[in-house]
């Protein structure tokens, strides 16, 4: 492989060879995580469990991935830790060992909590990287990187469908090769990183030349907002990443391996709105793009729990789509009223996609087995219409020219 060029002191230069690194190791990442939920229909069956224990798992993966997040993205602000990427994607490495031999919900539970810390690892420093190497173009650079993770996060469930669900819970143990690959990934960018974290202005130089003129209660209840539009974006996709395949089986009889082919499809529309949020942020507005990704796609929501099959199946394109442009505009967004402080805004908003993630597939899993998987769908249909929050976020961001 060709050494990775640093550009000459003061040049901001995107760095697109690091960009697709950790873009690519997002894509081993998340496919790793996306295995969870696939085996889901596998475990139900052979370890006899509920919706609710069902619930509970997404639950300790998430919470595990969640917790973490922002206390490693506060420590890395003060003490950048670049081969933190490699040894993170270590605990990931030793959950799908384990997970491939897991005979007991409760060693169930112990490997996707492994998982769950390898992410928290990851990500808040993969956001870093991707910040340090984007040359000014922060959506684009957090698009590149999120595209990533939401393709690992469509395959999962596809390569499931081929290799887990025909051959046994065993082959899991195959997926430990991207972990390798990513290990070896990661530890390349660990060394460009270490190399040029200058590319990082000091904070209180960051503070000084980006801070948006608004006062801290100001700024305080527009990152309440943020947080709000990710509970609503999240417990969403908490509805279809980890019950869409039960409800397409329960409303429409179809088997394990075609309702995991809809979720693909879903799972792969998310990629490419992610992909199409950030570029778009940089050039007319995050705040924009946050109102159509989150209130936009209330139609869709709304109508999905009265559709037939083929319809059903489209209707989940356009919610993937327009929806999963939302994140990278929402976190750089947030990265612009805190400037300085890009580790700790990527570990917290990261840590609550995962937690709401995980708390929203515990609820929604009781939900399920009080009411039926087709009431879940009726309720979430609202939840983007908090989206209409967003008309309360300020105008804070100005156009960045990159070299």
């Amino acid at each position: 492989m060709q050494k990775v060029q640093t550009p000459a002191a003061g040049v901001e230069t995107t760095i697109y060879p690091v960009l697709l690194m950790i873009s690519l190791s997002h894509l081993l990442n998340d496919t790793i995580q996306s295995l969870i939920p696939s085996i889901y229909p596998l475990v139900k069956k052979s370890l006899v469990l509920n919706f609710s224990q069902l619930g509970l798992i997404t639950f300790t993966f998430q919470l595990t991935a969640s917790l973490l997040q922002p206390f490693v993205g506060r420590f890395t602000d003060r003490r950048p830790q670049p081969y933190s990427l490699a040894i993170g994607m270590g605990f990931s490495l030793l959950g799908l060992v384990l997970l491939s031999q897991a005979n007991s919900y409760q060693l169930v539970l112990g490997a996707v909590a492994l998982v769950g810390i390898g992410s928290s690892i990851f990500h808040p420093e993969a956001s870093r990287v991707a910040y340090m190497a984007s040359g000014g173009k922060r959506g684009m650079a957090q698009s590149l990187f999120q595209v990533g993770g939401n393709a690992g996060s469509s395959l999962g469930p596809l390569l499931a469908a081929l290799i887990i669900v025909p051959f046994g819970q065993g082959n899991v143990l195959w997926f430990s090769l991207a972990a390798l690959l990513a290990i070896a990934v990661l530890w390349r960018v660990g060394n460009w990183y270490s190399s040029n974290m200058a590319r990082m202005k000091p904070k209180k130089q960051a503070t000084l030349d980006d801070r948006p003129a608004l006062s801290r209660e100001k700024i305080a209840f527009s990152l309440l907002i943020l947080l709000l539009l990710i509970f609503s974006k999240y417990f969403y996709m908490a509805s279809m990443t980890s019950y869409y395949t039960f409800y397409l089986m329960d409303k429409f009889h179809i088997g394990v391996q075609q309702s995991q082919v809809y979720l693909f499809v879903f799972l792969f529309s998310i990629a490419a709105g992610t992909f199409i949020g950030g570029p778009v942020g940089d050039k007319i507005g995050r705040k924009k793009v946050i109102w159509f990704s989150i209130l936009g796609v209330a139609p869709f929501t709304l109508a999905l729990p009265y559709a037939g099959l083929l319809v059903t199946g489209i209707l989940s394109v356009f919610i993937g789509l327009i929806l999963s442009s939302a994140f990278s505009a929402i976190l750089v967004y947030a990265q612009e009223l805190l400037p300085g402080k890009v580790g700790m805004i990527a570990g917290l908003f990261f840590g609550l996609a995962f937690g709401m993630g995980g708390l929203g597939s515990a609820i929604l899993g009781r939900l399920a087995d009080a009411h039926g998987i087709r009431y879940v769908y009726q309720l979430c249909a609202f939840l983007p219409l908090i989206g209409l929050l967003t008309a309360f976020l300020p105008n804070v961001e100005r156009k960045h020219t990159a070299a």
